[in-house]
């Protein structure tokens, strides 16, 4: 039988227009897009008028079955018009209703096949409406109990589980309809049912699927399943035919891809030209973006937990803003969009794309991931032409293991929206392997959309229900901070009329004796000699230009591979100038006025959440790129992804990446930086008058209650030693200078390997080691750290690269004015490092320099 897929109004016109254009595309000028592998296997499709345009053939990659019947219609392998998909769907849902009456389609439950037919599955509850949906699914979740599971024998992956939020979701006694996206052997199909009568008897069943491909044997098992059960079960497809095999066809099949398979290459088998395309496109890889889709609170992600007519209803009034935030991030010439869904997640993003295909005015794909492996072969009369290989990043029950995107690479797309679910949303997807980088190896954009992770019973977000939005907004100059009011927002409180100082031999003393911690005093300001201040000034002339390609080097990054419109977000204080320099460097080069805040983080107690609370109330948490000036060991690295980890379990929200971006990055801690020499910043010389006369952030309990931001002081007594606005204009100066050069380093950084070593944190266990030290947080690696230990702490030692220059004249006249020595060290991997006074107390007087024994 066959049937015109249409949907509703403009959207059946629309489908019926792509449903022709595609039948263009995959026949190829009458090349079916099976004719390779039944010349090849001898396989022979027959029956419907409409199956070749249905449907095409591929090679497995899989022991079981040689051949894919691949649907040009589901939106999985082959990109299609998302209203030919949807279309598709709703019709068959439309004549479900038909067959069942107005009354027994209100009471009936859609049940969709993982991972192929999940979106199918909605669609025909769509059509059916006003249906509940559920679909099966091969990821478990934490705290959702089964009920119930069967095998998919021929699969590459068995098992399914069923997870409904309500388990009355299958207990009811209405039609069950079951959607596959074909009806081969029947073998799932009867599996489910079994399984499901035998916990939730019921008198109707209805199997749909696009294709019924039953072979004659097949054809009455059906019928016998229901009489033995005693139910009802009928059939929906949209054309019906048989898949006529020759003996042997599965060890000539494993003979072909065997011949066929590419070698490994890099990215592997992603070259040639897809169907009536261009070959894949040379040259730099594309822009890799976050778009903030704000998908409505609380709405299931789809049917993994069920999807309740008020879901459905909460999704269509959300679709157009979620469309036009999507258009709004696309560049303005794309011509031809691919909306890719992830493995399950095939409904939500289905629907993004349709919607977008109805507003805006360009060509439009929809298709998904998916754990099938099935060969690539570069012919027209092959369905499947081109093959994307990258690592899963959803943390799988089964474990790693490879994901494809087929027919993507070659085929002539100017953006590509992934929409991926925030369970998906990890580091392996960033990775350089992972999927958005092999992507953007073909395309010149690609947009990333995070839908969040449905969990039943999951707390929502406390700070947007349960806690009273009291955060104030963000402190700026002149009333706090000598910065233009601009240039950044300071998410802290101020805490300029508190005395906080403390002499910096009783602070250390404390600090060790772990009687307070070093965030609830500050150091007394260091008050710099007129020689020093000369150094600074020297240093400042000599390594403008260089910190200039440097913030220009790590602002294309951010820019390219983070967001096209970051919120620039920097650790207090030393990220300021940086991201205010980030900021500056953006609108010099790109006319952007990007959001900058400066927050707090404190080691050992964690980033402020409270600040984290306004940011997401605020912005984007995906747009969120936090700032520093450098690395050292990379403890601020680390503190930061445990905390945000924290955050997300606290408050629910995700999206906040905790990759730091940094001007250098000696110790290798990071993939987002300017470089990674270790040289002086200028910034790292002075404290607050080079940072806004903005002391170090305090955390103290009497000071800072649980509804307030981390404090700080305004130190205005020092404005006339300030030197921040100079710092900043002296490297903004610079800037048209440097422009050629932070392109070319900036493609450098964007084709490297830019993995964290953590060679740094290495060096310090060793240093701890050698030195008698035995606590890394007293070993401070780099210029920078070093200084800070020379301006805040009780220095033991510097440690310094032998033949290092001009960038320790300042750590030598710091430690000549200290009796500080400064011992040479062959093999440093950093240009100084400063070793803190281990076990200090006032009375310390070991003979060989360090502390006696308490």
């Amino acid at each position: 039988m066959t049937e015109s897929a249409h949907a509703e109004g403009n959207a059946g016109e629309r489908a019926d227009r792509a449903a022709a254009g595609v039948r263009v595309d995959r026949a190829a000028a009458g090349v079916w897009s099976g004719s390779w592998v039944a010349e090849r296997l001898g396989v022979e499709l027959a029956g419907d008028e409409a199956l070749p345009a249905l449907l095409g053939l591929a090679l497995r990659r899989n022991p079981k079955r040689a051949h894919l019947l691949v649907s040009n219609v589901l939106g999985k392998h082959v990109p299609q018009s998302p209203s030919v998909v949807y279309g598709h769907g709703v019709a068959l849902g439309r004549r479900v209703r038909d067959l069942l009456g107005a009354e027994e389609a209100a009471r009936a439950v859609v049940l969709g096949y993982a991972e192929t037919a999940t979106g199918l599955g909605h669609c025909v509850a769509d059509g059916l409406r006003p249906a509940a949906y559920l679909h099966s699914t091969r990821r478990p979740v934490a705290g959702i109990a089964r009920a119930g599971g069967f095998e998919e024998s021929h699969s590459h992956a068995t098992s399914h589980l069923l997870l409904p939020r309500d388990p009355e979701l299958l207990a009811g006694d209405g039609p069950l309809v079951l959607v596959d996206d074909e009806f081969s052997t029947g073998n799932t199909v009867l599996n489910t049912v079994r399984a499901l009568h035998e916990r939730y008897p019921r008198e109707r069943y209805v199997v749909v699927a696009l294709v019924d491909t039953r072979s004659p044997a097949d054809a009455g098992r059906l019928d016998e399943f229901a009489r033995e059960i005693g139910a009802r079960v009928d059939l929906v497809t949209a054309a019906s035919g048989t898949v006529r095999l020759p003996p042997g066809v599965l060890e000539k099949g494993q003979e072909l891809v065997a011949r066929h398979e590419a070698p490994p290459v890099e990215p592997p088998t992603e070259q040639g030209g897809g169907p009536g395309a261009p070959p894949a496109r040379p040259g730099p890889a594309g822009s890799v973006a976050r778009v903030r889709l704000r998908w409505p609170d609380g709405l299931p992600d789809g049917g993994r937990h069920g999807f309740t007519t008020a879901h459905r209803e909460r999704l269509e009034a959300a679709l157009p803003g979620m469309a036009a935030r999507i258009a709004e991030a696309l560049p303005a010439d794309a011509r031809r969009v691919l909306v890719l869904g992830f493995e399950e997640l095939m409904y939500a993003p289905l629907r993004l794309a349709h919607a977008l295909e109805e507003t805006t005015g360009a060509e439009v794909r929809y298709s998904t991931t998916t754990r099938s492996p099935v060969l690539a072969v570069d012919d027209p009369g092959y369905a499947i032409r081109t093959r994307l290989v990258f690592p899963a990043h959803d943390d799988p029950a089964d474990g790693p293991g490879e994901r494809y995107a087929y027919n993507v690479a070659g085929a002539g797309f100017d953006a590509v929206v992934a929409v991926v679910d925030s369970a998906a949303d990890t580091p392996a997807l960033h990775a350089p392997d992972g999927l958005p980088a092999r992507l953007a190896a073909h395309v010149p954009h690609v947009l990333l959309a995070v839908v969040p992770s449905y969990v039943p019973g999951a707390p929502r977000a406390p700070h947007a229900h349960e806690r009273p939005s009291m955060l104030p907004e963000p402190l700026r100059g002149p009333a706090f901070s000598s910065y233009a009011p601009d240039e950044v927002g300071w998410l802290l409180q101020d805490l300029s009329d508190v005395t906080l100082e403390a002499p910096t031999e009783e602070r250390e003393e404390a600090i060790q004796r772990g009687g307070a911690h070093y965030a609830e005093s500050l150091p007394v300001e260091y008050q710099p000699s007129e020689q020093y201040q000369q150094l600074f000034h020297a240093a400042l002339d000599t390594s403008a230009a260089r910190l200039a390609r440097a913030v220009g080097a790590v602002t294309e990054v951010v820019l390219t591979e983070r967001s096209p419109r970051p919120v620039l977000v920097s650790l207090a204080r030393a990220g300021t100038p940086v991201g205010i320099l980030m900021r500056r460097w953006a609108h010099f080069r790109h006319g952007l006025d990007l959001p900058h805040y400066a927050v707090s983080i404190v080691r050992g107690r964690g980033i402020d959440a409270n600040a984290l609370r306004w940011l997401a109330e605020h912005h984007d948490p995906a747009d969120v790129v936090f700032v520093d000036g450098w690395t050292g060991k990379g403890a601020i690295t680390r503190e930061l992804a445990a905390a945000l980890r924290d955050f997300e379990d606290t408050d629910g929200v995700t999206g906040f990446d905790p990759e730091i971006a940094v001007l250098a990055d000696p110790g290798s801690c990071v993939r987002t930086y300017g470089t990674r020499d270790d040289f002086l910043i200028p910034s790292a010389c002075l404290n607050s008058t080079v940072s806004g006369l903005i002391s170090r952030t305090v955390l103290r309990a009497d000071l800072v209650g649980p509804h307030d931001f981390h404090g700080a002081k305004f130190y205005r007594e020092l404005a006339g030693a300030d030197l921040s606005p100079a710092f900043l204009d002296a490297v903004s100066a610079r800037f048209p200078d440097a422009t050629d050069a932070v392109d070319a380093q900036a493609k450098e950084l964007l084709s490297a390997d830019r993995a964290p070593t953590w060679e740094g944190w290495a060096a310090v266990e060793r240093i701890s080691e050698e030195y008698g030290i035995h606590d890394v947080n007293l070993v401070k690696p780099g210029v920078g750290e070093t200084t800070r230990v020379m301006l805040r702490r009780v220095p033991w030692k510097v440690l310094a690269r032998a033949g290092a220059g001009a960038d320790l004249d300042h750590v030598r006249l710091l430690a000549e004015q200290r009796g500080v020595p400064v011992e040479e060290v062959d093999d440093l991997p950093y240009t100084c490092v400063g070793l803190i006074h281990p076990r200090y107390t006032r009375g310390a007087t070991g003979a060989d320099g360090r502390a006696v024994a308490l």
